[in-house]
């Protein structure tokens, strides 16, 4: 396929000499707030590229995987590094599709800083604010960037309110725009408030109104007379903001004594207050026009962080021992994390890796550990691997480099062990870096092969995509039999299904995942098995007479002898309730297998020639049937326990609908500010698609987490259907 990205400028891939000059910034955000736009921007404006691709184009640098092209929106996690004087600057790009929140966490897991992107169109959502408040608690540094605010629906202060509202104290804005005809509406210019200087940018190329030239294609003009007030007060706050952060105590007096403090130092306290987390200034932007792009990153060196400023993870030997603090120290022991897996249909498999201390270097054999993921199917591994050829990741471009040193990010090939969340260490010194929290997959989809070719190639498929994204995890049912990819919405299932046809060969079809419902007897009951064949040669004799009880739930079988006096000889019991289990995992009513039942095994009859193993199971089923047939049984269905965390606006909202779902509310605790946590027990069968429907009721903002818990009989109504196979079966 032809490469429809936008032009990326031949040279050198960016280097960094010191961990000191390693900048590495995720971008967070709603989807469509204009993260990938952004990104394209300011790639153009450091040069990187000679003009800026489009989303809706297919061409942008981020957005370069076939199913990001199709769907017009970002879903991998991406690094575009680009070069500001000596700081080499990696950005991490994240979809802001709820769906793929895993490739987010990923990115906050490589990164020093956090950028959250705004639309000053569209505001704050519910789960920008959760990502927030994930950030916070992990102290990782914070800015914002109001985009578009070029539109002519924009409007920057209504924006600001909100993250003030969302974000809390500390978000206080360094430039805001300036407008045509004042208040809302498009852009034409920015004020920073602490240097109090007006780029403007419909002004360039008019020498009249040029005093100075400015970055970005604007001009530096005088500040417009009717912003005068408006400034200052702006300017005022910010100033407090920034001297309550400050580490220099004679701020306050020398501001309150009226001293007109110098720009520049308060320029350096505010960025020194953002690396410490207590400060998160707001700029304007607008990444079609340009607006605010070059403010934007001259800023990103200076007030991110860079690695040697923040805590590494913590490390264990592989046995979870803890060993001794590490630094951000080139000359280090090697401490690496693989942040993502991914496939190149020319290179392989490819490791975009995170190194925390020491250098990593091709040809070198270095240490995988993999642990804690088992139960998605990533099985614990430890083992020596030889790394491939490195590369500095630009889009679809893998640019060599020649080694990684700590704090910086790069891409290995041919890495055959390593998965999403391993550690890489020396192998002399094998360590451990547990991994970060990964969301569950709580959306089940049945998938199966469309045709007889496609079956072997489903599985494996499957495997390599799973292997890839660590949020898709596959499951066995071993009951029905079914094939489940858990997903973590319906987006996440498009780009897999997507993956499977398009990248794979593999065609799919998806049905409805069967739950796994169970029959038992609802009262006491007798039976009788008698089967009697005698023609002529050797024949079958084996009658028995047995009695059914219910037990509670979870206690299996219970087979009792009480056979007196040989009429059904020693040798021949075990055949009975060897036919009894087997009519038992076939069920007797609808075809799911039958629980919790106690059988009494108390008369029958034998044949000294016709007798046999077989003929006695065959006489246990026909005893279990029959049993069946004087008494009511029951059908059974699974019920989970549901942990359900809300916002406190949505919890009347959840707890009806648990309500509607045959659902029992248990009770709830306060989770933090503004939260709740609902704990209810509710049918398997009615949350099926939990996942998308709780997203809708709570804005996005609801997450649960779900365990089985027992199997309750089923309602007669609903019984009734899956005893006549009246039940949907598409």
């Amino acid at each position: 396929m032809a490469d429809k990205s936008g032009s990326v400028t031949n040279g050198r891939a960016p280097e960094a000499d010191l961990p000191a000059n390693i900048r590495n910034v995720v971008l967070v955000g709603p989807s469509g707030a204009g993260k990938t736009t952004l990104v394209e921007a300011l790639l153009r404006q450091a040069g990187v590229i000679s003009r800026a691709g489009r989303v809706e184009e297919g061409t942008t640098v981020s957005d370069y995987d076939d199913v990001e092209i199709r769907q017009k929106r970002s879903v991998n996690l991406t690094v575009q590094p680009l070069q500001v004087g000596d700081i080499k600057v990696n950005l991490l790009d994240t979809p802001g599709y709820a769906d793929f929140v895993g490739e987010l966490r990923a990115g906050l897991r490589a990164a020093d800083a956090a950028l959250f992107v705004i639309s000053a169109v569209d505001g704050v959502d519910g789960l920008t604010q959760l990502l927030w408040q994930e950030c916070a608690s992990l102290n990782v540094p914070r800015a914002v960037a109001v985009n578009k605010i070029d539109h002519d629906r924009a409007d920057f202060f209504g924006a600001l309110h909100q993250c003030q509202t969302a974000f809390g104290d500390g978000v206080l804005p360094a430039y805001f725009p300036v407008t045509a005809g004042g208040g809302e509406g498009a852009a034409t210019g920015l004020i920073g408030l602490l240097s109090q200087r007006f780029y403007d940018y419909t002004a360039a190329g008019s020498p009249p109104r040029r005093e100075a030239t400015a970055p970005g294609g604007s001009t530096e003009a005088p500040l417009p007379a009717d912003t005068a007030e408006q400034v200052a007060a702006m300017r005022e706050t910010l100033i407090e903001g920034v001297i309550q952060e400050s580490e220099d105590e004679t701020l306050m007096d020398r501001y309150m004594a009226g001293e007109e403090l110098d720009p520049d130092l308060l320029i350096a306290d505010l960025e020194a207050a953002v690396v410490r987390g207590g400060f998160h200034p707001v700029l304007a932007v607008s990444a079609t026009t340009g607006i605010g792009v070059a403010e934007l990153l001259a800023e990103l060196p200076r007030a991110c962080p860079s690695p040697l400023e923040r805590p590494l993870p913590r490390v264990t030997t592989v046995n979870d021992k803890p060993v001794q603090e590490f630094t951000c120290d080139p000359a280090g022991p090697l401490l690496a994390e693989v942040i993502k897996t991914s496939s190149d249909p020319y290179v392989g498999r490819v490791s975009l890796v995170r190194v925390f201390s020491g250098t990593l270097l091709p040809d070198a054999v270095v240490h995988v550990c993999g642990h804690g993921l088992a139960e998605r199917g990533h099985e614990d591994h430890d083992v020596d691997e030889r790394i491939g050829a490195l590369s500095t990741p630009l889009g679809k471009q893998l640019r060599p480099m020649p080694r990684a040193m700590a704090g910086d990010i790069c891409s290995v090939a041919k890495l055959a062990h390593a998965e999403t969340g391993d550690t890489l260490s020396a192998k002399e010194q094998p360590l451990r870096m547990p991994p970060w929290t990964f969301p569950d997959p709580l959306l089940p989809v049945a998938v199966r092969a469309a045709s007889k070719g496609d079956e072997d190639k489903l599985s494996h498929a499957i495997a390599r995509l799973t292997a890839e994204d660590i949020t898709l995890r596959l499951e066995v049912n071993p009951e029905t039999h079914q094939m489940l990819l858990w997903c973590m919405g319906e987006a996440h299932l498009d780009v897999a299904l997507d993956r499977l046809t398009n990248r794979y060969g593999v065609k799919v079809e998806t049905e409805q995942v069967r739950i796994p419902l169970r029959e038992t007897f609802a009262i006491p009951t007798q039976g009788m098995g008698r089967n009697v064949k005698q023609s002529g040669g050797h024949g079958e004799y084996g009658v028995c007479h047995i009695k059914v009880e219910p037990l509670p739930s979870g206690s299996g079988l219970e087979f009792v002898d009480e056979i007196v006096g040989g009429v059904v000889p020693r040798q021949y019991i075990p055949s009975v309730e060897k036919g009894i289990r087997a009519q038992m995992e076939q069920g007797v009513r609808s075809g799911y297998p039958m629980v919790d039942i106690r059988v009494t095994l108390y008369d029958g009859k034998a044949h000294s020639v016709d007798s046999s193993d077989m003929a006695f199971q065959k006489a246990g089923k026909l005893a279990l049937r029959d049993a069946a047939g004087r008494a009511r049984v029951s059908m059974l269905e699974p019920v989970d326990e549901l942990s359900v965390l809300v916002a406190d606006a949505y919890m009347g909202a959840v707890m009806s609908d648990l309500s509607s779902r045959r659902g029992r509310v248990i009770g709830t605790e306060a989770v933090g500010e503004g939260r709740t946590l609902i704990h209810a027990e509710i049918p398997q069968l009615e949350i099926t698609r939990y996942a998308i429907d709780l997203r809708s009721i709570s804005q996005g903002t609801g997450t649960f987490s779900r365990r089985y818990l027992r199997h309750e009989p089923l309602p007669d109504h609903l019984a009734q259907t899956y005893i006549t196979g009246e039940h949907a079966t598409a």
